[in-house]
């Protein structure tokens, strides 16, 4: 079973930054790490992913302003995010998947491999 426990979450004047940590029990390589996010009223989308050699992607609306890290060492997956806007205001989540050829949230159609989740952490961006 993969638990995984995001921290870090909080509220947050535009322009602002805040890194988010997501802490796992599993002890193997994870082929593949990702936040996504969820406001209120709206679908959850991807953010951005992670593969186990560290190769990232983004969704359009976070290039250049989050970036995507993960420490095998400490079981742990981090969201940098800077220049933080009131749409980034959501709920957001660790996910991840253990095997798998492709690791993007940027295509829909491989969100769904996703198995395991977090309990989500708010972030909250006031203008």
């Amino acid at each position: 079973q993969v638990e995984l426990v995001e921290t870090g979450g909080g509220s947050v004047q535009a322009g602002g930054s805040l890194t988010l940590s997501c802490t796992t029990s599993y002890t193997y390589n994870i082929a593949c790490m990702a936040w996504f996010r969820q406001a209120t009223g709206k679908e959850r989308e991807g953010v951005a992913a992670i593969d186990s050699d560290g190769s990232t992607a983004y969704a359009d609306s976070v290039k250049g302003r989050f970036a995507i890290s993960r420490d095998n060492g400490k079981n742990t997956l981090y969201l940098r995010m800077n220049s933080l806007k009131s749409d980034d205001t959501a709920m957001y989540y660790c996910a991840a998947v253990l095997h798998t050829r492709v690791c993007t949230v940027v295509v829909d159609q491989y969100n769904t491999q996703f198995g395991y989740w977090g309990q989500g952490t708010q972030v909250t961006v006031s203008s």
